[in-house]
């Protein structure tokens, strides 16, 4: 294992294995106790797409949020649905929250928003790729879900993972903004292990992974877009020695995704101010 594999590694967290059992009594307690943390918690907010992370991560907060009721914690979970128009796999987005169960369901079309953003910009001089507006969308859905986790005493849930976190595979204070991510820690292929162990549909943890934010490639596959499969960032994660080209690939993906992973510097904060 080369010295930045090793780094990465041992940042990313992931274990080289983990018993399914004790991983969700884990997450279950981690989400359980930030909100016995914080009083003002009433309500937890997760947007749900219908893929594994949102499906996986939606069951473990609905798990912890009956325990919590149990143990006389007054708060609810709100599963959101957050279309750009009409979803191509809007019926596994209902398979999902079928196996999930949340308290309670809201739709909100972030289209008209989105449209009307870019036009806005476009009237202003700046034109957006469609790869920027991909990147609006995943914003709007984010802002969505803080809008409706503020005017319920909330908090937004992550669905990032470590397979997502090392490539930076997610918007900017889009899809990787939330107050807390439960499954960091986790590879791709753990992620399917738990929602295997918890009962999940099989369509929904064996689906194609995408992110589908690009109108010109519908439902572009992740693995196409980061050109290297899970298997292979799952592995490397799992310290596992991969190909040369693979392994550079992660690598490099890492390296120029770092800001990402950094919260907003201060002149304080700056290492090169040091």
């Amino acid at each position: 294992m080369s010295k930045l594999q090793d780094i990465i590694v041992k940042e990313m967290k992931v274990k080289q294995h983990i018993d399914s059992n004790e991983e969700i009594k884990e997450i279950k307690q981690f989400i359980k106790a930030y909100v016995q943390s914080h009083s003002f918690i009433k309500t937890l907010v997760l947007g749900i797409s219908g893929g594994q992370d949102s499906t996986l991560v939606g069951k473990l907060v609905q798990l912890a949020v009956i325990e919590l009721r149990s143990e006389g914690r007054d708060c609810k979970f709100i599963a959101v649905k957050l279309p750009y128009g009409v979803q191509r796999d809007a019926d596994e987005v209902e398979d999902a929250l079928k196996f999930i169960k949340p308290d309670s369901t809201l739709t909100v079309n972030i289209k008209p928003a989105v449209d009307q953003s870019v036009q806005s910009l476009q009237e202003a001089g700046i034109t957006l790729t469609d790869f920027q507006k991909g990147n609006e969308k995943a914003r709007e859905r984010m802002k969505v879900q803080f809008s409706i986790a503020s005017s319920t005493s909330g908090i937004v849930i992550g669905t990032d993972h470590s397979a997502e976190n090392i490539t930076g595979f997610y918007t900017k204070y889009g899809d990787g903004a939330a107050d807390i991510a439960p499954i960091f820690g986790l590879n791709k292929r753990q992620g399917k292990q738990l929602l295997k162990f918890l009962g999940a549909p099989a369509h929904l943890y064996e689906k194609v992974p995408t992110a589908d934010l690009e109108d010109n490639q519908p439902q572009l596959p992740d693995e196409e877009a980061l050109g290297v499969t899970y298997d292979l960032i799952d592995d490397y994660l799992e310290g596992k020695e991969i190909p040369v080209k693979a392994r550079e690939t992660i690598e490099k993906h890492y390296v120029r995704n770092a800001h990402k992973r950094e919260l907003a510097y201060t002149r304080y904060t700056w290492p090169k101010n040091e």
